[in-house]
């Protein structure tokens, strides 16, 4: 991030903006934006991004579109102290990607048991079901690591904070954003 200057890195900060590499250089983008611009993922899978695409949206509608595999392939190549994840908070142990992993896999395994197909490839509202059973820790084939409930809430948090953590998430709650209404920092 040394080519990103000090003023550029604030005002991105403020807005949502993470930084991303594209073709070669760092640049500051929400993750809507990276998402759009297909900027490639570091971390994740092409199949690991779906997949938590697929849980997000059914979590917080619009998750996908906000760039949620993008946040988390973004945060979980930052070294782990800089992380803006909630499971950092939660004393979840880095690297973080692993957490995500072990979770969409639990998922997987058991859609695959209940429906015989993977979470993505179930209609919205078994995923809505499996989601609102997976909320209170209620599958019976579960075979994951940490609680089902935990993992809903990590997804979730992740989810909320992609779809409603910028400038434009805060206008569509209608909520005033600190940023816009603070006095213009002299620098």
């Amino acid at each position: 991030m040394d080519n990103i200057g000090r003023r550029t890195f604030v005002r991105g900060a403020t807005a949502g903006a993470l930084a991303f590499t594209v073709g070669g250089v760092e640049v500051l983008l929400l993750p809507s934006e990276a998402r759009a611009q297909k900027v490639p993922l570091k971390i994740l899978s092409a199949d690991e991004a779906l997949r938590l695409e697929a849980v997000s949206e059914t979590l917080v509608p619009g998750a996908r579109d906000a760039g949620i595999a993008h946040f988390i392939d973004q945060q979980c190549s930052v070294p782990p102290h800089e992380a803006l994840l909630g499971i950092r908070i939660n004393n979840a142990r880095p690297p973080f990607v692993n957490f995500y992993r072990a979770a969409l896999n639990a998922i997987d395994t058991a859609c695959q048991a209940q429906h015989g197909k993977p979470f993505a490839q179930l209609t919205a509202q078994e995923q809505t079901a499996f989601i609102g059973t997976m909320r209170v820790g209620k599958h019976p084939d579960w075979k994951g690591p940490p609680p089902q409930g935990a993992i809903y809430g990590a997804f979730r948090a992740d989810a909320v904070d992609v779809v409603y953590g910028t400038v434009e998430g805060f206008e569509k709650l209608g909520v005033p954003y600190m940023a816009l209404v603070a006095p213009k920092a002299r620098w």
